[in-house]
């Protein structure tokens, strides 16, 4: 077959990019060809997405490809966070910017929602974990308050559904996005009405759902045009993206866990059919779908915002610092001093978090750390424990031993944390790819053009196009009497 030009835009929480994959048959390569910040922005109050300005970089990004890269266009492919969505009205017309996940609207509406469903009946219809950013909630804030822009909405469209309907003008929903929303029935894969109706939201305004693999539709001719790139294609990839990060895992055995690393930490197995039963609630699992028909049954971890947030508050202080010198106060820092709970609330959008951290270690009768390594150490130590607390309760669920830990994302690039994770777990960690979700976005792609056959194929192309890194288990007995300490204070 000729090599296929395929662009993965890949939206992250605090920045995006443009890769370019080249794709042969037989190997995939990749190149990024732009990148661009991803800033929310706070105005009266709340925090909001920047979305025209996100379609304004996703246009740039088309125009580097036609003035720098030979061949045409072959496809182009969307992922981004869950839960976010825009509003449009009867025109078709964006009602106001899509709400960040972290604004505060959310506050008291789990509590809300479970007065008129019980908790237990909205898992039973989902299998969705409760968090209190998913759309259901942001919806039910907005009923809440009588937004005019939730009276005045014709469509509700996910934040890749939303750019994807900029660039093609056609309305539709990806599963693997729409299943986080807490609003879909799991195993009919199709909007919960009875849910939806219970709560009083609006139930028009949801569009069809697309599996994904499939074609959206073409750029619009007006936009083909401007870019001067011809009608290329717009896939349905699995537009979540830690749904694409896990299309891109490169394992060959099936008693493996995997491991999307970044802002946050997603670990999980994937399953035929959604687990929905009362360990999985009272320990928040969540199904969240997958490609193939596949369910992502996974635990949600704060990850690496937890650190991300920590230098961004000594950088406001003048005390800057790369990741890397971070990396190294912490390994130089003395071990299992103190531990926090990577998931408390305590952690979710504080002003402060290295101060965050010291008020939950005093409050737990902790000795409270004072330095950055201390503070740091807590951190990488506190998650490569939580990381061990959620395998073992998934081997409780499933009834199976999970012998090895695939690790894909950015937080491949993290050594300390990656071998602290082997030596609390006590199980080869097998890193990369470090640009999973954008390869799982191009693969899909590949498949919706019709030249890969299926996940098996896709998983093989990519064990044989990138690299990975082994982490075997260190000092395992230390490691086990600190994970006891861990424990009481989770």
């Amino acid at each position: 077959m000729k090599t296929l030009n395929l662009l993965a835009f890949d939206f992250g929480a605090s920045s995006g990019r443009a890769i370019l994959g080249r794709f042969d048959g037989k190997k995939l390569s990749i190149e990024e060809i732009h990148r661009f910040s991803n800033d929310p922005v706070k105005v009266g109050g709340h925090t909001y997405w920047d979305v025209l300005r996100l379609f304004w970089e996703m246009r740039q990004g088309l125009l580097k490809f036609a003035h720098s890269v030979d061949g045409e266009l072959s496809s182009l492919g969307i992922d981004t966070w869950g839960v976010d969505f825009g509003l449009l009205d009867s025109s078709g017309e964006l009602l106001g910017n899509p709400y960040h996940y972290r604004d505060s609207q959310t506050e008291g509406m789990m509590e809300k929602a479970f007065a008129v469903v019980p908790k237990e009946k909205i898992y039973e219809y989902t299998g969705i974990a409760f968090q209190k950013f998913n759309t259901i909630y942001q919806l039910l804030a907005l009923k809440e308050r009588n937004s005019p822009i939730l009276e005045k909405a014709s469509t509700l469209l996910f934040m890749p559904d939303l750019l994807a309907y900029f660039l093609t003008g056609e309305k539709s929903t990806e599963y693997t996005e729409a299943s986080t929303s807490q609003l879909l029935e799991a195993h009919s894969k199709t909007w919960c009405t009875d849910l939806i109706k219970a709560l009083g939201l609006p139930d028009h305004i949801f569009t069809s759902i697309q599996q994904p693999g499939t074609i959206r539709g073409n750029i619009s001719s007006h936009m083909a045009e401007e870019l001067n790139i011809g009608r290329v294609p717009v896939i349905a990839v699995a537009t979540h993206d830690t749904g694409s990060a896990v299309v891109a895992v490169p394992a060959v055995e099936d008693d493996y866990v995997y491991l999307s690393s970044g802002t946050w930490s997603l670990m999980g197995v994937e399953v035929k059919e959604p687990i929905i039963n009362e360990q999985a609630l009272q320990w928040n699992y969540t199904n969240e779908g997958g490609a193939e028909n596949t369910y992502r049954f996974l635990k949600n971890i704060m990850g690496l915002w937890i650190i991300q947030e920590c230098k961004r508050v000594w950088d406001r202080q003048g005390e800057v610092y790369s990741f890397a010198q971070l990396e190294e106060m912490a390994r130089n820092s003395e071990p299992f001093k103190v531990f926090i709970d990577p998931d408390h609330d305590d952690f979710y959008a504080p002003s402060n978090m290295p101060q965050a951290i010291q008020n939950f270690c005093a409050r737990t009768g902790q000795a409270v750390p004072q330095t950055k390594g201390e503070i740091l150490r807590c951190v990488y130590e506190s998650l490569a424990m939580k990381y061990r607390w959620t395998i073992e309760r998934l081997e409780k669920i499933l009834n199976r031993p999970l012998k090895v830990l695939h690790i894909v994302g950015g937080g491949t690039k993290d050594k300390l944390l990656n071998q602290f994770t082997a030596n609390a777990i006590n199980r080869p960690v097998i890193c990369g790819p470090t640009e999973a979700t954008a390869i799982g976005n191009l693969m899909m792609q590949a498949k919706a053009l019709g030249e890969v056959a299926n996940l098996r194929e896709i998983r093989q192309i990519i064990k044989a196009s990138f690299p990975t890194v082994d982490y075997m288990p260190q000092d395992v007995e230390a490691w086990d009497e600190a994970y006891e300490r861990f424990l009481k204070v989770v």
